[in-house]
């Protein structure tokens, strides 16, 4: 660490780092998401779970093993097509967190009315309230992050009961009700077929987007514990919980009430809420909601744990300001970029609100969030490839079949990844000002790129005269 300042504890062993995949791995809102598409998106998660999850878990369980060093995709892509590309990858991957941030949080703000009854629902359209929840949310995450994982991570393992908790009780109020009577949606061999038109392809990029977060933990492996074996230990428990969440969870929401009824913003709890009142057990709607908006709070708290090491890491390649490579010097964390992180998302949930209703600039932080987010992960595929061609030492995971499987898997997470960029740049079918949503998206992710490329090249200009 930079100018003497403590090493953070390596403190992740392979159940925390399991709790860990599931809180940033598993988001309750996509539930809501894939539930509003009625049955068809089960099959859709299958399609994602084959098509990017699992080649993304195979590509991400190769290069930890490859370059097990803190700083994750940044490090690998570096590897694979040097500095620049390396650079961009990691600065693609942190801007898109700065959307990511007020998205999830808008969804936490929407769950979390809930908690307060009846009393509080007329705030479900106020924008005010839901920047207030989520600047709020921010500032709170952002300092716990400062004070490293030591105490973090207990919020990230309660954030992954409040993943898997909710799921879990949705999925059991929604059999009990299913039993008592009937399923709300009508389950036929029809309704499992995908409708191919944009309105429900959009959605797919969201659902193979839901499925990420196999990559979160590899920032930050200089705070776990050996990590060339605890990552591929941790990310099978993690993977088994995360996908169960999702296709169970949008069945049980199904069976709870029509797919046309359910909104994308409090689509889980508002299944229960339904669900709950005919049961008879109104009771349980707000340990729900705060099961869901506790879940949402580590989630949060994770992305910005491991995305803030980005800037750390360039930081010390000297790509930075030498301030970003600055360590906390009684926490050991990288304090500065932490707190950039922070401010900047703080800065993207006005942005996002701009000109637009709640929804409109939920759907807006979405798209971003994606195409920021896939961007990367094409890369890291690529860099599989790339890299098979280089020699690997003894203590390297490698598929059964070798250059072979690595690549064939690499291929195929690469397609999906493609196919969801170019979906998610459509703006979503009921947003009334569809021009402003493309240009924002858009214009917004050009702007993240270009301010990049602009970074890089005065990082080299500063790092020249250094030297």
């Amino acid at each position: 660490m930079a100018g003497g300042a403590p090493h953070p504890p390596k403190v992740m062993g392979v159940a925390d780092l399991a709790m860990f995949y599931v809180v940033t791995g598993v988001s309750l809102r996509w539930i809501a998401t894939a539930a509003a598409f009625g049955p068809s998106s089960i099959v859709i998660w299958v399609g994602a779970l084959l098509g990017f999850y699992l080649p993304f878990v195979l590509a991400i369980i190769e290069l930890s093993s490859r370059y097990p060093q803190e700083g994750g995709l940044y490090i690998w892509t570096r590897e694979a097509f040097g500095p620049y590309i390396g650079f961009m990858a990691g600065w693609s991957y942190f801007t898109s967190n700065l959307p990511y941030f007020p998205s999830v949080l808008y969804f936490d703000a929407g769950n979390a009315i809930y908690i307060g009854g009846a009393s509080w629902l007329h705030l479900r359209g106020n924008p005010v309230f839901f920047m207030s929840f989520a600047l709020t949310a921010l500032a709170f995450i952002t300092f716990l992050n400062i004070t490293g994982l030591r105490f973090g991570r207990w919020l990230h393992n309660l954030g992954s009961v409040g993943m898997w908790g909710p799921a879990l009780i949705v999925i059991v109020m929604g059999g009990l009700a299913w039993w008592q009577f009937g399923s709300a949606t009508p389950f036929t061999p029809a309704s499992f077929v995908p409708v191919f038109d944009i309105q429900h392809m959009i959605a797919w990029a969201a659902i193979a987007f839901a499925l990420s977060g196999a990559e979160t933990a590899s920032f930050m492996s200089g705070e776990i514990r050996d990590p060339r074996r605890t990552i591929p230990r941790a990310l099978p428990i993690a993977g088994l919980i995360i996908v169960s969440c999702y296709i169970i969870g949008t069945f049980a929401v199904l069976l709870a009430m029509p797919s046309g009824q359910v909104n994308t913003l409090q689509g889980l709890v508002q299944a229960g809420a339904v669900t709950a009142e005919k049961l008879g057990a109104g009771w349980i709607v707000v340990p729900l909601a705060l099961l869901i908006t506790i879940g949402n709070l580590g989630a949060a708290s994770g992305f910005l744990s491991c995305a803030a090491r980005i800037p750390f890491a360039v930081g010390i390649d000297r790509l930075l300001p030498p301030v970003f490579a600055k360590v906390h010097p009684k926490w050991g964390t990288p304090y500065v970029a932490i707190l950039v992180q922070g401010g900047l998302g703080a800065v993207f949930c006005v942005l996002g609100q701009a000109g637009t209703g709640v929804k409109g600039a939920y759907d807006v932080l979405v798209s971003m969030g994606i195409i920021a987010g896939f961007l990367p992960f094409a890369l890291v595929f690529i860099s599989v490839i790339r890299l098979q061609g280089r020699p690997s030492d003894a203590g390297v995971t490698r598929l059964p079949g070798g250059r072979f499987s690595s690549t064939l898997f690499a291929c195929i997470g690469l397609a999906t990844t493609l196919g969801a960029l170019v979906l998610a740049a459509f703006p979503a079918p009921d947003e009334a000002n569809k021009v402003l949503a493309v240009t924002k998206i858009l214009g917004l992710t050009f702007v993240l790129l270009g301010s990049g490329t602009a970074v890089y090249v005065l990082g080299q200009r500063a790092a020249r005269r250094a030297a």
